[in-house]
């Protein structure tokens, strides 16, 4: 069974797993609002693996949240992946972000709809179904009455993270049930990559840059 750290920094979750196989290991997480991946990702990696009882040579993969998210969250948490393959000679394995928060929610009926605080009224979305097989493309969503209305035939729509919660005044059909305390966490990336390395599904080191869905823009500071 692998031994593998996952790292998730596409939202303010700042969080390190250490799984083998399966088994959760050890977990670090810092769900605060503020973002405290640079201060806090190097020193959970390395408080994780010494609860798992682990060296750094005794890893044999990297799991990291791919995206969309954040565009600086993501950056830091692939650029430490990243520098922990070089260094480690290891793979790398990315699990996309808004599959990790749907295989959070388990024994529903209906849609799992993940959603990441984007701009305003936008958010990253995908669609699931309740086997957690996407059914629907990973896109940026402007949130208007009419967002996901295609789907509540189906049963209930559940609506996933931080993003769902800018949906509550728009979103008024009953099928509609809103689950904004679930984050993206390392606990789910670590269990989706345990599979991906069996099949050997791993990135080029090298080349591999984050799932940013939208070009980065900078805020310009008010006077």
């Amino acid at each position: 069974m692998a031994r593998i750290i996952s790292l998730e920094t596409a939202s303010t979750n700042c969080s390190v797993s250490v799984y083998q196989g399966s088994e959760l290991l050890a977990i670090k997480e810092d769900p605060s609002p503020a973002y405290t991946h640079g201060e806090l990702l190097h020193v959970f990696m390395d408080e994780a693996l010494g609860e798992a009882g682990l060296q750094w040579a005794d890893l044999e993969a990297v799991a990291v949240s791919k995206g969309p998210g954040s565009y600086t969250g993501l950056r830091i948490g692939v650029a430490a992946a990243k520098g922990l393959c070089f260094a480690l000679g290891i793979p790398l394995i990315a699990v996309e972000t808004l599959k990790s928060m749907a295989f959070q929610f388990k024994d529903a009926e209906g849609v799992l709809i993940p959603m990441l605080d984007a701009r305003r009224m936008e958010a990253y979305v995908a669609v699931f179904d309740t086997d957690h097989n996407q059914i629907g493309p990973t896109r940026a969503e402007i949130i208007s009455a009419d967002s996901f209305s295609k789907w509540t035939s189906l049963g209930p729509v559940h609506l996933l993270g931080g993003g769902a919660e800018k949906c509550r005044e728009v979103l008024t059909h009953p099928n509609f049930h809103f689950h904004t305390s679930i984050l993206p966490g390392s606990r789910e990336v670590g269990l989706l990559a345990a599979d991906r390395f069996d099949k050997g599904l791993f990135e080029d080191v090298a080349y591999f840059e984050p799932f940013y869905l939208k070009d980065f823009i900078l805020q310009k500071k008010k006077p």
